[in-house]
């Protein structure tokens, strides 16, 4: 599982949830703490990749964990707004 491109999981999900996909972006930065992801959507679709409290976003940052777990990598997602 270590080739796994966590860019384009995160990516392949959000695309899935907006209505305008060709908007999603994510970027990808390696640090002392591990992999950061930034989610970038259109401003209308923002409220589709979070959800009610957080609870989309936070299933996929659970989908994330769970995939660089099992290729033994640390990797954050942050939802630019």
């Amino acid at each position: 599982m270590s080739d796994v491109n966590y860019a384009d999981l995160v990516s392949f999900v959000a695309k899935a949830l907006v209505d305008d996909p060709e908007q999603v972006k994510v970027s990808e930065a390696t640090g002392p703490r591990g992999t950061l992801l930034e989610l970038s959507v259109s401003d209308r679709d923002i409220g589709k990749v979070i959800g009610k409290e957080g609870k989309t976003a936070q299933s996929i940052r659970t989908l994330l964990s769970a995939a660089s777990a099992k290729g033994g990598r640390r990797v954050n997602l942050d939802i630019l707004d």
